[in-house]
């Protein structure tokens, strides 16, 4: 795997492309801790990966919930030790036009989506820092659309694809920001697009049926974990396994300090212990 990197988390590895990465990094000989609420299906994976004769953990998270997030961080570094690879695929998604509580669905949304990210980034970038290498992977989506700090959220009319459209550029805006934060540090910090409606249970729920494989997913977003070539690449977006540009909103520096000082405010407020 290179750079004597061993152990690697990742967030929503229950199923799905989360599933696919926990196992192929396994497979390509790391220890894996999968942080996840469904601890049924990512029991069953962190039994695949014992199989291959690798150790992993299945610990019960709420990744938008620092409290949960620590508790996690705590018995991780009893069990298997410093964190070199974070790859946050965990996500929700809600397709309804609109929902009886939109404020609560979106504030879910946000929390997972960005709040998540933030907690796990932070509890392991000691660990990286450390190292002196790591790897953070964001999965966002093309589907981004421009967030609005005015009515952060979405008081005035929700919408469900709306919703994590926005939620996805705020994440993407996070990426970008935590990479600026972490420059010279040797860990590095990017976000991609894997792959458009892959064969997962949150797109089988939607109903829009599929257009790519999860292989694909798989190969695009364990190539900015694995490949080599990419060490000194931080603070993109990826489109698939080409580099991309995600919507203007995000490369706006302005409106990331505004983001993050809204979204820390309003999240923290409601962070529960």
């Amino acid at each position: 795997m290179g750079n004597s990197a061993r152990n690697a988390v990742v967030t929503g590895g229950a199923s799905g492309i989360g599933r696919a990465i926990a196992l192929r990094l396994a497979g390509a000989g790391a220890e894996v801790a999968l942080l996840d609420l469904d601890t049924t299906g990512a029991g069953a994976v962190a039994a695949q990966i014992a199989a291959l004769g690798r150790r992993a953990l299945a610990i019960e998270t709420d990744v938008a919930n620092a409290a949960s997030v620590g508790r996690a961080v705590e018995r991780l570094h009893r069990e298997l030790g410093p964190v070199e690879i974070l790859v946050n695929s965990a996500g929700i998604a809600s397709f309804a036009p609109f929902l009886d509580m939109p404020e609560a669905d979106w504030d879910r949304m946000i929390a997972v989506h960005l709040k998540g990210t933030f907690n796990c980034a932070r509890a392991f970038l000691p660990d990286m820092t450390a190292a002196g290498w790591g790897r953070v992977v964001n999965v966002a989506s093309a589907g981004q659309r421009p967030v609005d700090l005015d009515d952060l959220m979405m008081q005035r009319e929700y919408d469900g694809v709306e919703a994590y459209r926005r939620s996805k550029l705020a994440l993407i805006a996070h990426t970008f920001d935590l990479a600026d934060e972490l420059a010279g540090t040797g860990v590095t910090a990017n976000c991609l697009h894997p792959a458009s409606l892959m064969p997962t249970a949150m797109v089988r729920e939607s109903g829009y049926g599929t257009i790519d494989s999860l292989e694909q997913g798989l190969h695009a977003t364990l190539r900015l974990v694995v490949d080599p070539g990419l060490g000194g690449v931080t603070g993109r977006y990826f489109n698939g396994p080409q580099p991309a540009r995600a919507l203007d909103q995000a490369y706006d520096r302005a409106f990331r300090a505004r983001l993050r000082e809204r979204t820390e405010a309003l999240l923290l407020a409601r962070q529960s212990p």
